[in-house]
């Protein structure tokens, strides 16, 4: 006979390999069934990162001893009775494998009593019961775990050093306390005190304890509700930004969860505020029924699966992107000081002090009278190479395409006028006063100096023009002189044939010219001019990729295309009335603090840090 069924000692076992990976899972598992236990205070105390001792005290609900003696069986649970509970999961877990997982791998503790009579001590040794007790009272559960991994050697070598251990650690109870800012969590390793939260269910005081006071001070609360779901948060203002995705935490109906297409969606509210290749850093909480997430995918746990996807992440880029829309984003050169009072108290607590400004009162800012800069006759005028672009992107067809300028003429009359009006109000009225190197232009008001690349500026100005421009052509062509010949293999070929109709609808034709080879007789009349090869191939590979074609996307990257590429470059001299039209075109943007490719147009520098900088304040 070949096949037997295993001990439950070596299943134990092997069901710790996924569920315990490394000390800080045992801690998630412990941490998650003290908050399933309604516990209102969690003190997690570890030495040597863990690999020594993890000790967990709360004062949750607590088991009695049949209930305790019960817990380390293998799916043990008190969570699902039937296959229908799996659909209403609300409890962080559920599934019965952590304590039969953990006690399999170690020396294993537990005290636990719901307060009501004596408690309940049990001793494990790699999974086998070896001491049972009454003990204290005291209501809750106390679970103390020592020599993690001792009869897994080979799994113990395949631990990191102390620091990465303990980092491990660290971010989970980070993202815990951040889900769960309504309990109270205390972190010790070697009894020096890591990590206290206030537990006064402030998420915003959390996030100080975990990022920092001064990261607090620049997260935006955001707040949006739809039928199927509650999202509320705080989102950094997008001058805050992390190379890594590790910033960004969702946490659904209480359970932190990694998602790459909520991260996706989180990054499409941003859209074009950050910089190629940074990420925001961002706490996003969303509730929903149960019966809408999937949470059975992962061992870990980590991973959810959601039914209503697309409306979710839709929601989540409407909740960023409303939130952006009131508020002005310009970054200041001088960060505020983090005064004495700034500092976390041992509760927690916070506030946020603005420096005041002291100004002098008997000179009041106006506007400089000096006469406007002047420039080489050579060189084109700001408003020459606005009426230039504008002709360089009109379509070989007759179609009228709207310049900036001309816009502006008929602002009266466009329903649209108020909300224009309204964009501009979120930056301020700038004047002027000189450029740095023909790139950079120098303006001021009663806020004080302002620094605004000249070329970013255009950029963005250019960006809408284009977007706007790009978003009224229909599938209209170009037609060629000359066809375009591609060569494609033979994978590429077969998805080319299979998606022909995808293809056809945003208007490219292919056509067979031998067996791998095709020729493209017309394109969409927005590509971008000299580079509608470049464009069919970027078509090309997101079939390839994705198996379908994304037109929002092309669209999009068309039009930052054609803004970077038609702008105005540094080392281009402007006039005083160049630069003073190019920041009115700025306010009157939708998004005037970033260029296309989120990089920042305007940096500002507050008159009391000026006069700072010159000791004429102390």
């Amino acid at each position: 006979m070949k096949i037997f069924q295993m001990p439950d000692s070596l299943a134990n076992k092997i069901a710790a390999g996924e569920v315990v990976e490394r000390p800080a899972s045992v801690v998630k598992e412990l941490v998650e069934n003290s908050i399933d236990a309604n516990s209102s205070w969690i003190k997690v105390d570890v030495a040597e990162a863990g690999l020594d001792r993890i000790k967990i005290t709360d004062d949750g609900d607590g088991m009695s001893a049949e209930d305790c003696a019960i817990a380390f069986s293998r799916h043990a649970t008190s969570k699902i009775r039937n296959e229908e509970d799996l659909f209403h999961v609300r409890t962080l877990g559920f599934r019965g494998e952590a304590l039969a997982s953990i006690a399999a791998v170690s020396k294993l503790t537990i005290k636990t009593s719901t307060g009501q009579e004596a408690g309940t001590e049990m001793k494990f040794e790699g999974g086998t019961l070896i001491m049972q007790s009454k003990c204290e009272a005291r209501k809750g559960t106390e679970i103390t775990v020592e020599q993690l991994f001792f009869n897994t050697p080979a799994r113990l070598k395949y631990m990191k050093t102390i620091h990465t251990e303990l980092g491990h650690i660290t971010d989970v109870i980070n993202r815990i306390a951040l889900s769960h800012p309504e309990i109270r969590f205390e972190v010790t390793h070697n009894d020096r005190t890591l990590f206290r939260s206030p537990g006064r269910d402030d998420l915003l005081q959390v996030i100080a304890q975990v990022y920092g006071v001064s990261i607090a001070k620049k997260m935006i609360k955001v707040e949006h509700e739809t039928l199927d779901f509650q999202i509320s948060g705080y989102i950094a203002k997008p001058e805050i930004t992390r190379a890594s995705r590790n910033y960004m935490s969702t946490i659904i109906n209480g359970r932190f969860i990694r998602s790459i297409p909520l991260a996706k969606a989180i990054l499409n509210g941003y859209h074009t505020l950050l910089p190629i290749g940074r990420n925001p850093l961002v706490v996003l909480k969303i509730d929903m029924d149960p019966i809408l997430v999937d949470v059975n995918v992962h061992p870990a746990k980590l991973e959810v699966r959601f039914s209503k996807e697309k409306e979710l992440f839709e929601a989540v880029e409407t909740t960023i992107q409303q939130a952006f829309r009131k508020l002005t984003l310009i970054p200041d050169v001088t960060q505020p000081r983090i005064k004495r009072e700034d500092t976390v108290s041992e509760q927690g607590s916070f506030e946020f002090h603005q420096s005041p400004v002291k100004r002098n009162e008997q000179t009041p800012y106006s506007q400089p009278s000096s006469p406007p800069l002047t420039e080489p006759e050579e060189v084109k005028t700001y408003q020459e190479m606005q009426n230039a672009i504008a002709e360089q992107m009109l379509p070989t067809n007759d179609e009228d395409f709207t310049t900036k300028e001309e816009s502006h003429e008929q602002q009266d009359s466009n329903p649209q006028h108020e909300e224009v009006e309204k964009t501009t109000s979120r930056v301020p009225v700038m004047y002027p006063i000189g450029q740095h190197h023909g790139t950079y232009i120098l303006a001021q008001n009663e806020q004080g100096l302002y620094l605004i690349d000249q070329h970013a500026a255009q950029e963005r100005i250019k960006y809408e023009f284009f977007k706007e421009k790009i978003g009224e052509v229909a599938n209209e062509v170009q037609e060629l002189l000359i066809p375009i010949t591609f060569d494609f293999s033979k994978q590429e070929a077969l998805l080319i044939e299979q998606h022909q109709e995808e293809l056809q609808r945003v208007g490219l034709f292919f056509e067979a010219f031998g067996q791998q080879s095709y020729i493209i007789r017309s394109h969409p009349q927005w590509f971008p001019k000299g580079f509608e090869e470049e464009s069919i191939r970027e078509i090309v590979d997101q079939v390839m990729d994705e198996g379908k074609v994304d037109l929002y996307k092309l669209r999009e990257d068309a039009a930052i295309l054609m803004s970077c590429k038609r702008s105005i470059k540094a080392n281009h001299h402007l006039n005083y009335n160049d630069m003073f039209q190019l920041l009115e075109d700025l306010r009157a943007s939708t998004d005037p603090f970033t260029c296309p490719h989120g990089r920042p147009i305007i940096i500002h520098f507050s008159s009391y840090e000026l006069e700072k900088m010159f000791k004429r304040v102390m």
